[in-house]
């Protein structure tokens, strides 16, 4: 692994940067956090990120008070043409801070994470952010010090969320609120399934993708085994199955942060389309997210590969009483 010295600092702050082969766990912080880490941001997360490169890690640290107050990983294009990225393969990368942490300070961290970038002959970073909900003032303040440095918002994505604090049969729209009621009375039940049955559930979401025409699953099953294997408590499988037993819908989901159940994958098939068992699905994640003490679940993007968005999957979270919010990402030339 290789260490960079420290970089000048300014009173109270010091970056400290390493790089770890591709392939190796980046290096973890020197002092403790001073926050709660999101699961995409951690170092044993990101050994597990597919993408065959080196990963930079740099953290913003407090000496006197004894705390790492920010942190950012970024992973140099070795190959070229030289595009850095945050993430490398994850949903959300940026960087993560402590409440309260000036732009001063959030400049330092960039400003050593651009160096080092340059000295790796990189040409261009690109950091695609976590959602706002994540962090309102965290994500503020982060795209406060961005532009401040040129960086130009390339693509913003409406997400939606659930939050905890509201009932979620309440807020459904009314159709949405009278065809749960109809599910309900279907014999149709929500369950919590063993990561065992992994690769049957991945055939059927990859199924339910290809008679919809839709992109295949953005993981393979042996990353979507090993994340279950690695981060057992952080990631469910939740289902709704007939009184068959067959299943009518599944979900992926992944416990994002202390707070927030993200929905990763969600497939149901063509036949059921009428009767909607994703409403059931999404009520099973809103009780599942109280249960395990999160205050919101995450519904995620709705952008096709085009990066226009999918606006009537957009009209659809709104119907489930979906809150707003954006999810950035931002590019410069180093």
């Amino acid at each position: 692994m290789k260490i960079e010295p420290l970089l000048p600092s300014q009173p109270g702050w010091a970056v400290y940067a390493a790089e770890a082969p591709a392939g190796q766990p980046p290096a973890a912080p020197r002092l403790p956090l001073a926050f709660e880490p999101f699961l995409f941001l951690t170092p044993a997360h990101q050994a597990l990120q597919a993408h065959g490169q080196p990963v930079l890690a740099l953290y913003l640290e407090d000496p006197t008070a004894g705390r790492t107050v920010a942190q950012f990983f970024v992973v140099p294009d070795g190959a070229g043409p030289g595009l850095a990225r945050s993430p490398g393969q994850a949903s959300f990368g940026g960087v993560q801070l402590a409440p309260g942490l000036p732009l001063a300070a959030l400049h330092l961290l960039l400003d050593a994470a651009e160096a080092a970038l340059r000295q790796r002959q990189q040409h261009t970073l690109e950091v695609r952010s976590y959602a706002d909900c994540y962090d309102p003032a965290g994500a503020a303040t982060q795209a406060e010090a961005l532009r401040q440095r040129g960086y130009a918002e390339v693509l913003a994505e409406q997400n939606y969320y659930l939050t905890t604090a509201r009932d979620y049969v309440t807020h459904l729209r009314p159709n949405e609120r009278r065809a749960l009621r109809k599910l309900q009375h279907t014999g149709l039940v929500i369950e919590q399934e063993p990561p065992l049955v992994l690769p049957w559930a991945y055939e059927f979401m990859q199924a339910c993708r290809r008679e919809r025409q839709q992109a295949p699953l953005s993981l393979s099953l042996e990353r979507v085994q090993a994340l279950f294997r690695a981060f057992p408590r952080q990631h469910v499988l939740l289902s709704v199955r007939e009184p068959s037993g067959e299943w009518a819908a599944l979900a992926v989901a992944i416990q994002a942060s202390p707070g927030v159940l993200y929905n990763f994958y969600l497939a149901s098939p063509l036949r059921l389309r009428k009767l909607s068992p994703a409403l059931l699905l999404y009520q099973g994640l809103h009780t599942f997210a109280q249960a395990t003490g999160c205050h919101l679940v995450d519904l995620g993007t709705s952008t096709l590969p085009s990066g226009r968005p999918n606006t009537s999957l957009l009209d659809f979270k709104r119907r489930l009483g979906g809150v707003g919010s954006w999810r950035l990402t931002w590019r410069k030339r180093l």
